[in-house]
């Protein structure tokens, strides 16, 4: 399977704007098997599949991450 080394999640906003984070693929793996990926922060963690499917993974107590509307990979 290949996997991109990183991806643009873009997540809808209430501004003008959408708000676009890049997520970079880590060492560890989900409950899916898949990569996953997060952004520089550590705060947003996505598991993503070969195909593209996004499962967003809370970094922290009390977190309910949103889904984002747009998934694009950055790199093969």
């Amino acid at each position: 399977m290949t996997y991109a080394e990183s991806y643009e999640l873009v997540f809808q906003a209430a501004a003008v704007e959408d708000d676009v984070v890049i997520v970079r693929r880590t060492d560890r793996a989900g409950a899916g098997g898949s990569p996953i990926y997060e952004d520089d922060t550590g705060i947003v963690r996505a598991e993503i599949s070969d195909r593209g499917e996004v499962r967003m993974l809370a970094s922290g107590g009390h977190q309910a991450p949103g889904m984002p509307v747009t998934v694009r990979p950055l790199t093969p």
